[in-house]
């Protein structure tokens, strides 16, 4: 069917609820809407669903929900995983709660147990239930840091990470099979709850989860001797961090944490911000105003589902309060986790920093250092989380930090997703260390740059919204795989890896190797003096992603290197505009 017979499908089909039909009925003449809610299913990718709230196949709504639930659930039955339940998470965006539920429902009328929280809770936390359950699967309600109007789906695997390869494709097969909506089983909710089919969880979940994130503090000393000292800002950006990440902070013995009281309380309209994202400036306006006011170490902010961490740290010569990149902050991270470990216990011989295509090669720095295989995924931690699975069944490789530049890291194997809560933890209790050696996390940073070199990260995107706008990313992705850079900016192109074909090429000598890492869409290109430039399509938004990353001989000097190359950038991509 087209896109005009879908929608008088959705309009006189007695199936889906008068709400529906109005809210459809309201578009009646708009054709551009129609075409744009109808033209295709809301896809049910890598990462499961993504899209804006509304009705229509290319909506996030109940019904676009129950049918990517009747595919999980047909899959795992084809996978014989039935018995073991799915646990189901959700955040505090529009809608989450009753799309929880009617995943729930849809997984209880296919025999399938469903343990659904109480409340929101963090992304990571969903992580780490659907192994201390003995989970076959777990859903999240959620649309991470993307505007209001958006809600997502996204589904894991009993490891505890996102679908990753046989999975994902056999989900995403399974889901595309269901044409008709009304075919899709569902059941009320008392009788779910009275066959045993939905189960309630929260604080069991929540104390065992606490319990794991403290069993990775390395320096209560620390904490205890300047704890009640520090002065810790705190934002949940309205979404699911505010109680986890207060409750950790304070049983830990951090004393001062001061929560931005206009951002404290969920609310799927985030109204303080237009972007609820701890990478967007604006997000930090008022941690930033209340962090002067109180003259706080550092200042936090989780974006709404609490995987991923925003930071600014003050500089104590200055007074003013620096922004942390997620290179940054993973960097410090992972350099005070691997370090201290190495000072306290030592490092096992098989150690390992796993960290993103598109992140910092401070990360590869940091790992030479300590003596650790850098270990290099595809974006997306649960390449991470799948790699963490691969050292548990082989016996080989030790898992000792993760990191992606998209403010997300992990410390600790007891989820397989980034985690925003022990982050925040984590962050702290280093900077109550080196308080104790009388150092700001500021210092910290800039004693790094001295020793592992003047790296600067950055990300730019174009964003094409719509049926077009889709067109032209795949038209630039062609364009830039049939016709490779040999330059970009000041820099020469020394080799052109394309992970959808599996090839690392050298520009000078024509030799072909493979990237040795799952197909994706990506092209990365390696430069003179350390440089690189890596593309993609963003998976959850109607973009094109940019990374790139130079090494400076300062501050200074690495920072102009990045303006330089991010305007060279731009201008290849505008002529293809």
């Amino acid at each position: 069917m087209g896109y005009k017979e879908n929608y008088e499908s959705w309009l006189s089909n007695p199936y889906f609820d008068e709400a529906t039909r109005k809210e459809l009925q309201s578009i009646a003449g708009d054709e551009k809407e129609i075409e744009e809610r109808f033209y295709m299913d809301l896809e049910f990718g890598t990462a499961g669903l993504r899209g804006i709230i509304g009705a229509g196949t290319n909506r996030m709504n109940i019904y676009t929900v129950r049918k990517a639930t009747q595919g999980l659930a047909n899959y795992i039955c084809n996978v014989n995983g039935q018995q073991k339940g799915v646990a189901i998470a959700y955040d505090s965006r529009r809608m989450s709660p009753e799309f929880a539920d009617e995943a729930a429902l849809c997984l209880a009328a296919n025999g399938i147990k469903a343990y659904v929280f109480e409340s929101l809770r963090p992304t990571p936390e969903l992580s780490y239930a659907v192994r201390k359950l003995g989970c076959i699967a777990g859903i999240n309600i959620t649309a991470s840091h993307n505007p209001p109007e958006y809600n997502g789906y996204k589904v894991y695997w009993e490891d505890g990470a996102q679908i990753t390869p046989p999975h994902d494709t056999g989900i995403m097969d399974e889901v595309k099979k269901v044409t008709d909506y009304a075919s899709v089983k569902t059941m009320p909710l008392e009788e779910a709850k009275a066959a045993g089919l939905y189960q309630v969880i929260g604080a069991d979940i929540d104390d065992a989860y606490i319990a794991e994130l403290k069993k990775l503090v390395l320096h209560q000393d620390c904490i205890d001797k300047v704890g009640a000292e520090m002065k810790i800002v705190y934002s949940p950006l309205h979404g699911t961090g505010n109680i986890p990440v207060r409750r950790v902070l304070k049983e830990l013995g951090f004393q001062n944490v001061y929560v931005v009281p206009e951002q404290e309380l969920p609310d799927g309209e985030f109204p303080t911000v237009s972007y609820p994202n701890p990478e967007a400036a604006e997000a930090f306006e008022l941690g930033l105003a209340l962090g002067k006011k109180v003259d706080a170490d550092l200042i936090l902010a989780t974006d709404p589902d609490a995987d991923r961490l925003g930071v600014y740290v003050k500089d104590s010569k200055t007074g003013e309060y620096h922004s942390l990149t997620g290179n940054m902050s993973g960097c410090l991270i992972g350099d005070y986790v691997i370090g201290q470990r190495k000072e306290l216990f030592g490092l096992p011989e098989d150690g390992a920093f796993i960290r993103s295509i598109v992140s910092t090669n401070m990360a590869d720095a940091i790992a030479e250092c300590y003596g650790i295989e850098l270990v290099e995924v595809l974006t997306g931690f649960k390449f991470i989380g799948q790699k963490i699975l691969e050292f548990e069944k082989t016996g080989k490789g030790t898992y000792l930090f993760g990191m992606e530049e998209s403010y997300g890291c992990l410390t600790g194997t007891y989820a397989r997703d980034k985690d925003a809560v022990v982050a925040s933890m984590t962050l702290c209790e280093a900077a109550a260390y080196y308080k104790t050696k009388n150092m700001t996390l500021w210092d910290a940073m800039l004693a790094m740059y001295e020793k592992y070199g003047y790296y600067r990260d950055d990300v730019t995107s174009i964003t094409l919204k719509g049926i077009e706008g889709l067109a032209k990313i795949q038209e630039i992705m062609n364009t830039l795989r049939e016709n490779a850079p040999s330059k970009i900016g000041d820099y020469t192109v020394t080799a052109v890896r394309d992970y959808k074909a599996d090839t690392i090429t050298d520009t000078a000598t024509g030799n072909v190797k493979p990237t040795g890492l799952p197909s994706s869409n990506v092209l990365y290109y390696e430069m003179n003096d350390g440089a690189w430039v890596c593309v993609r399509p963003s998976g959850t938004e109607p973009k094109v992603k940019f990374y790139l990353g130079v090494k400076g001989t300062s501050l200074e000097d690495a920072e102009k290197k990045s303006k330089d190359l991010s305007a060279a950038v731009h201008e290849m991509i505008d002529k293809m505009l």
